[in-house]
C-alpha cells in the first residue's frame, strides 16, 4: 500500500472519529430520528404516492404524523410524570403518606413462622428494618425528585434536542432513497449483501421495536388503569414504570402488579389484591402471547433471552434509551449474522452443484 494511500486512510479515520466526538452530545435525537424514519417510512412512500412525488409535502406531513401520534402524547405523559412524581415526593416528605403506618400493617399481617425466619437473618429487629425500608424509599425518591429537577434545568437542551430530532427526521423521509443508496456505494460490501443487511436490519429492527413499544404500551395503560380504580397512589408514575419493565421478556410488568398485590393482601385489601391478580394474570399476561405474533411476526422476532440480555445491556450502557438502543444493537448482531450464514450455505451449495454435474458428465465405467 503507498504512504498516500495510508495516509488518506489515517486522515479519513481521524476525521471519521471527530465527526463522531461533535455528534455525540445529540446521539439520542439521531438515534430517535433514525427509528422514528424506519418505523414511519412505509407511511411516507404512500403519502408520496398520493402527493404524485412531491417530497417535500409527503416528508413535512409524515414528520407532522410523527409529532401527533409520538412526541406530543410522549410530552404531556412526561409532563404528568414529572408533576405527579413530584408531588408524591413531597407528600412522603411532608408525612401525608406515612410509610411507617403501612409497613406497621405489613408486619402485623406477616405469620410468626415468616417472623421467625427473618429474625434468623439477622436484619435486626422489626424497627431497624421499617426504618432501613422507610429511609431507602425516601433516598429513592430523593434521587428520582434529583433526576426531575436536572431533567427541568435542561429543558433547552431538550427541546433543541427534539428540534434536531425532527429537522433531521424530515431529511431522512425526503431524501432516504437517496442516502439508502449513498450508504451501499461506500460500504466495502458488494452491493447485493449491503441491500440484504440494510433490509434485514430495517425489517428486524421495525418489527422488534415497534412490536415492543405497542405492547408495552399496552400492558402499561391496562396496569395503571387498574391501579387508578382501585386507588393506588401516583397511578400515572407505576403505568410509566410497567410500561418500561413490559419491554423487558417474561417478567416484564409483573415486578410491579405482583409486589403491589402481595402488598393488597398483607394490609387486608383481599379485594384490590384479587382484582390486581386477575388483570394482571388474564389481561396483562394474556396481551403479549396475543399481539407479539401479528406485530412481530415470526421470522424476524428475535428469541427472548437476547431481547431481554440486549435491554438490560443497552440499560446499563445507555441509559433509558437503552430499552430500545440494546435490542436494535441486537437486531444488528443477528442480521449481520444471518447473511453470514445465508452467504455460507450459499459457497456450499455452489460446489456441491459443481461436483455433480462433473459427476454426470462423466463417462460410465
Amino acid at each position: 500500500m503507498s504512504i498516500q494511500r495510508t495516509s488518506f486512510y489515517v486522515l479519513l479515520t481521524l476525521v471519521t472519529i471527530s465527526f463522531v466526538w461533535l455528534i455525540l452530545p445529540y446521539y439520542t435525537a439521531i438515534l430517535w430520528a433514525v427509528i422514528l424514519a424506519i418505523i414511519f417510512f412505509p407511511i411516507h412512500v404512500r403519502l408520496e404516492r398520493r402527493m404524485k412525488g412531491r417530497k417535500n409535502i409527503a416528508a413535512f406531513l409524515t414528520v407532522l404524523l410523527c409529532v401527533l401520534l409520538v412526541i406530543l402524547p410522549a410530552m404531556i405523559v412526561l409532563a404528568s410524570l414529572i408533576q405527579e412524581g413530584t408531588n408524591l415526593y413531597q407528600r412522603m416528605s411532608n408525612n401525608e403518606i406515612d410509610l411507617n403506618s403501612y409497613l406497621n400493617q405489613i408486619e402485623q399481617a406477616l405469620p410468626p413462622s415468616l417472623e421467625d425466619w427473618l429474625a434468623s437473618l439477622k436484619l435486626g429487629g422489626a424497627a431497624q428494618m421499617r426504618e432501613k425500608i422507610s429511609s431507602g424509599i425516601m433516598q429513592a425518591g430523593q434521587s428520582i425528585a434529583g433526576s426531575v429537577l436536572s431533567f427541568s434545568q435542561n429543558t433547552a437542551h431538550v427541546f433543541v434536542s427534539i428540534g434536531l430530532m425532527l429537522y433531521l427526521l424530515f431529511f431522512l423521509f425526503r431524501d432516504g432513497a437517496s442516502l439508502a443508496g449513498t450508504l451501499r456505494q461506500t460500504t466495502p460490501l458488494s452491493d447485493t449483501y449491503t441491500r440484504k443487511f440494510l433490509d434485514k436490519f430495517a425489517e428486524v429492527a421495525r418489527a422488534t421495536v415497534k412490536g415492543n413499544v405497542i405492547i408495552a404500551i399496552i400492558q402499561g395503560t391496562i396496569g395503571g388503569l387498574t391501579f387508578w380504580i382501585i386507588g393506588m397512589e401516583a397511578a400515572l408514575l407505576w403505568a410509566v414504570i410497567m410500561t418500561l419493565l413490559s419491554m423487558l421478556p417474561a417478567i416484564g410488568a409483573a415486578l410491579v402488579w405482583g409486589p403491589a398485590a402481595i402488598w393488597m393482601f398483607l394490609i387486608g385489601a383481599w379485594m384490590k389484591g384479587g382484582v390486581l391478580v386477575f388483570v394482571g394474570v388474564v389481561f396483562i399476561g394474556l396481551v403479549d402471547n396475543l399481539l407479539r405474533p401479528p406485530l412481530v411476526g415470526k421470522g424476524t422476532r428475535l428469541p427472548d433471552y437476547i431481547i431481554l440480555i440486549s435491554t438490560l445491556g443497552g440499560i446499563s450502557l445507555f441509559g433509558l434509551s437503552g430499552f430500545v438502543i440494546g435490542p436494535l444493537i441486537a437486531a444488528l448482531f443477528v442480521s449481520a449474522w444471518s447473511l453470514f450464514t445465508q452467504q455460507q450455505q450459499d459457497e456450499g451449495v455452489k460446489p456441491q452443484h459443481a461436483a455433480y454435474a462433473q459427476e454426470k458428465a462423466a463417462p460410465f465405467h
